[in-house]
């Protein structure tokens, strides 16, 4: 009789504590997980970031050889220095010309006055005036050929920005930089080996915000919406169970057989949809911890200080 009272009370204790299998479904936590790899080839000058460390969006973290990269900018430089200096400089050079051109025509009236005093005759004018159209013929192919000139050394020039902008681009890729905010959970690389383009070098994660997938019968769909508010339970072992509110955000559109690791309702079924509910991480929370889902809209029962469970 006695046997039978402790069972019995160690049943309801369970059922207290845990809500032991009083869920709706179940599954583990992950988290939004970015794969840093290299971006350019070369030796790993520095690499600071180490497992645990949390970094800032854009922060870098290490650097990768640039020399070369920096020798072949500083050498277009030049060569964009040397362009820009080769520029004609179109008023100089027509200045004499159009001087001649102003003189010629003040030389064509003077003759045209004499003409019609009778003080010259109409060959002295036609000189005049033939002399100033061959005069502003030169004006004009000089003009010409100085602005063709111009128009080829600024496009030498534009292609040699465009190089210019094609070095800087890849010496910021030199620079690791963290995409994300988040916690650095694996490092693949160290200072002074080869990195390789496509190359990992680390792996960051969002462990702010997780996200358990969870998985359920075709039968449950029905009660599922997106943006639903469930309760997620994470259970940590050992009676250490803490209640946290989770949205759903993401409801898989075919379905899939259950994975072994996965319990459902119904432990009979075969297929069931993969479903991700998000949730806040209080620092408790871990990537691959075992986590329950209840669809009812039940209160959050406040943690046990002293189990470290829910009272």
């Amino acid at each position: 009789m006695k046997r039978i009272v402790f069972c019995l009370t160690v049943s309801l204790l369970a059922a207290a504590c845990g809500g032991g299998g009083d869920f709706d479904a179940s599954g583990t936590f992950e988290a939004t997980e970015v794969t840093v790899s290299a971006e350019a080839a070369g030796r790993i000058l520095w690499f600071t970031a180490g497992e645990g460390d949390r970094l800032t969006a854009g922060e870098q973290v290490g650097a990768i050889d640039s020399v070369q990269l920096e020798l072949q900018k500083r050498q277009l430089e030049r060569r964009l220095a040397s362009v820009a200096s080769s520029r004609p400089d179109i008023a100089k050079q027509a200045a004499a010309l159009r001087e001649r051109i102003a003189r010629q025509r003040i030389e064509c009236r003077r003759v045209e006055n004499l003409l019609a005093d009778g003080a010259a005759t109409l060959k002295q004018r036609d000189d005049t005036r033939a002399q100033l159209k061959v005069l502003e013929g030169e004006l004009e192919a000089l003009l010409s050929t100085l602005g063709k000139s111009l128009t080829s050394i600024d496009e030498n020039a534009s292609a040699i920005d465009l190089e210019i902008a094609q070095l800087d681009d890849r010496l910021s890729k030199c620079r690791i930089l963290s995409p994300v905010t988040g916690t650095v959970v694996a490092r693949y690389a160290e200072p002074g080996e080869l990195a390789a383009v496509g190359r990992p070098l680390m792996k960051v994660a969002d462990l702010d915000h997780l996200f358990l997938r969870a998985y359920f019968t075709s039968d449950q769909l029905a009660q599922l919406r997106l943006g639903q508010q469930v309760t997620v339970t994470a259970d940590f072992g050992g009676g250490s169970r803490y209640d946290y509110p989770g949205r759903v955000v993401w409801i898989a559109s075919e379905s899939e057989f259950t994975p072994k690791t996965i319990q459902t309702r119904d432990s009979r079924a075969n297929l069931v949809y993969a479903v991700k509910i998000a949730v806040e991480n209080d620092g408790r929370l871990k990537i691959g911890l075992y986590g329950e889902v209840r669809l009812a809209h039940d209160d959050l029962q406040t943690d046990n200080p002293q189990t470290g469970g829910r009272s």
